[in-house]
């Protein structure tokens, strides 16, 4: 386990839910949920799931902070919001699965080779440097995530599509040397984005020296 981890397991040893509130987006809604499962009827995935979403808040209430953090459950959300739209409390539970998943990112406990967590992970890389998506990078990346023989296969299935994109100038070779689109002020981007950094880490260390 990470440094992080173990510190937040001995700050919160008796409250999973408290960890929760204080370190995920939308947290402090959990002890909302009166378990009618509207949200997992309405999902389109919901058959997908390993935990629904009120399955995973009262696990979140049973203090089963493993299970929860190493479940591929919140990685599966769309973010098509159908679950927020038919709460009868109105609780944000998209917002609570995504903020799931960061929180179990933060802690290195996501699963391995998740799949939806692999392509946040190579897209997030990509925008973050110029605050554009580098879309010939993005694709390249994605057809070899699972290795060079499977990334030769995909590109070559997809060279049709490149040659549209290359055609209606959505990618250039250029792209592939750092060039491309972006915003006009990158630096700032990346100086707001170490700020949010400082920020997140700061408060979760001063969570665990306040408590």
């Amino acid at each position: 386990m990470s440094p992080l981890n173990i510190s937040l397991v001995e700050n919160y040893r008796n409250s999973f839910l408290s960890e929760v509130e204080a370190n995920v987006e939308g947290g402090n809604w959990v002890k909302m949920c009166m378990q009618c499962g509207v949200c997992s009827g309405s999902c389109p995935l919901g058959s997908a799931w390993e935990h629904p979403p009120q399955e995973l808040f009262m696990m979140i209430r049973a203090g089963k902070r493993e299970a929860v953090l190493t479940s591929a459950s919140m990685w599966m959300c769309t973010s098509c919001y159908s679950c927020i739209v038919r709460c009868p409390r109105e609780l944000p539970i998209t917002h609570i699965m995504h903020g799931l998943a960061t929180y179990a990112k933060r802690l290195g406990l996501e699963p391995k080779n998740q799949p939806t967590a692999r392509f946040a992970e190579i897209f997030w890389n990509n925008m973050k440097h110029k605050g554009r998506v580098n879309e010939l990078k993005l694709g390249l990346s994605l057809y070899f995530m699972n290795g060079f023989a499977k990334g030769i296969k995909e590109t070559l299935k997809k060279q049709k599509l490149g040659m549209r994109m290359f055609k209606t100038k959505r990618v250039a070779p250029r792209e592939l040397m750092g060039g491309g689109h972006g915003i006009k002020d990158p630096g700032g981007l990346q100086k707001i984005l170490a700020k949010a950094e400082e920020i997140e880490t700061s408060k979760i260390s001063n969570q665990i020296k306040q408590d």
